[in-house]
């Protein structure tokens, strides 16, 4: 019996120690790479290269301009507008009318800046918050002092946009966050990104920037407006009651509605859909492991999952690439359709609102209930636009905000149709 118990336990001892091997095999984080420390304030990713060579080839793959591969987005900097006329009158006396691409990789991020026909000699510091590897010692030296900072000053200082050092404590190379607004609305939810464990962190590093923001009045501070939550009424309910003095972004020369302008809450949209309630992280899917000679390493070309579907999408998900794809373009063609038809309805909103206030006798109280309307019917159809994933981050949420904003716009037009003919005794 004893040398049954025995022989028991150094079979469990091996089964263990098998186990365990295994698991650092599939799970650790980088297999046989080295690290190398990057003495601070090493921006330049070709420096950081010397060290990761693989990782340094997938970043320069983010040069790479090509269309997606299924048929929405992209990294091509092509007008929105050219797809989506609604752009024109919905955006119409604000820099977005002007100038609104698809976004390129991480390497353009200063030269994006430094081209777009948005930029003003009014424009703040704020602007390259989420520019440059740059931000962390600025934001050493000059605090929050930098958000209200002309931009033409700080740019001739920036010399890197997004890099390695964005993401990666060049000492340990561990995950690390830089944008203090990010660190800012975390803390408000009680949460301390220096506490976060690795797998939080592959999903921080991205959703840094990745996200809605509003500057402050005066001080350009970046907020975010997360107190309410992170879904598109939560946070409008947050706008509705005007933090901090901010009221709006720019005021319509159409409708003079207070317009809002959201950004790209690419991190609240997927923080609130399957995947990220799953716990399937931002890397996961956009920066996936890849092998080479034996070594395991993250990919650093941030693209698309379908340009990647074996490694993106298959080592959880069993059925075909082809099916995979089929599934996503289903997808994002149904949450495009919905799109186009929320822009369209918001722009006859501020046709049929500037209509109603030309005039003279028009019901007041009632034009203002339109605007109201039209300013929440924008929102929900823009908070979705601006997002870059056409909504496969979170399909039922942003179909189901879209339908929002068909209504809120068509309750807009009767509105102020209403205004005008209550004041014709109508």
């Amino acid at each position: 019996m004893i040398k049954k118990i025995v022989f028991s336990g150094i079979a469990l001892a091996v089964l263990l120690g098998v186990f365990i091997v295994a698991r650092v095999w599939l799970f650790s984080p980088e297999d046989g790479i080295k690290r190398v420390s990057i003495p601070e304030g090493v921006h330049d990713p070709a420096e950081w290269g010397k060290a990761y060579p693989l990782q340094y080839q997938g970043y320069l793959k983010n040069r790479e301009m090509a269309p997606s591969p299924t048929g929405f987005g992209g990294s091509e900097k092509t007008q929105k507008a050219v797809m989506e006329p609604a752009n024109l009158m919905n955006f119409k006396g604000m820099g977005f009318s002007k100038d609104y691409t698809e976004d390129r990789g991480h390497p353009y991020a200063l030269e994006d800046l430094r081209e777009t026909e948005r930029l003003t000699p009014k424009t703040t510091g704020a602007c390259m918050t989420c520019k440059t590897a740059q931000i962390g010692g600025i934001f050493k030296d000059k605090g929050w002092a930098y958000a209200r900072t002309p931009l033409t000053d700080l740019l001739p200082t920036l010399k890197h946009p997004i890099t390695c050092s964005n993401c990666h404590d060049p000492k340990t190379m561990n995950l690390r966050v830089m944008n203090p607004a990010f660190i800012e609305a975390l803390a408000k939810k009680g949460i301390d990104v220096r506490k976060a464990s690795r797998a939080e962190m592959r999903s921080y590093v991205c959703g840094q920037c990745h996200v809605e923001y509003y500057f402050e009045p005066e001080t350009y501070r970046v907020v975010f407006p997360w107190n309410k939550g992170l879904q598109p009424e939560q946070m409008y309910a947050y706008y509705a009651e005007k933090p901090a003095g901010f009221t709006q972004d720019w005021v319509h020369p159409d409708s003079q509605t207070k317009m809002l302008k959201a950004q790209h809450p690419d991190y609240e949209t997927w923080s609130t859909g399957t995947h990220g309630m799953a716990g399937v992280a931002c890397a996961d899917c956009h920066m996936p492991f890849l092998r080479e000679s034996g070594r395991k390493y993250s990919s650093h070309w941030v693209t698309s999952p379908m340009r990647t579907v074996e490694e993106s999408c298959r080592t959880c998900h069993t059925q075909s690439k082809d099916w995979l794809m089929a599934r996503v373009k289903t997808t994002q063609r149904h949450v495009w359709d919905m799109q186009l038809r929320a822009g369209s309805t918001v722009s006859r909103a501020h046709e049929a609102i500037a209509k109603a206030a030309a005039d003279s006798r028009v019901n007041g109280a009632e034009l203002e209930n339109a605007r109201e309307l039209l300013r929440r019917a924008q929102w929900y159809w823009d908070i979705v636009s601006a997002e870059n994933s056409m909504g496969f981050h979170n399909p039922a949420q942003v179909l189901n905000t879209l339908g929002q904003s068909v209504d809120l716009a068509h309750q807009a037009i009767a509105t102020a149709n209403r205004a005008v003919s209550a004041s014709h005794g109508k």
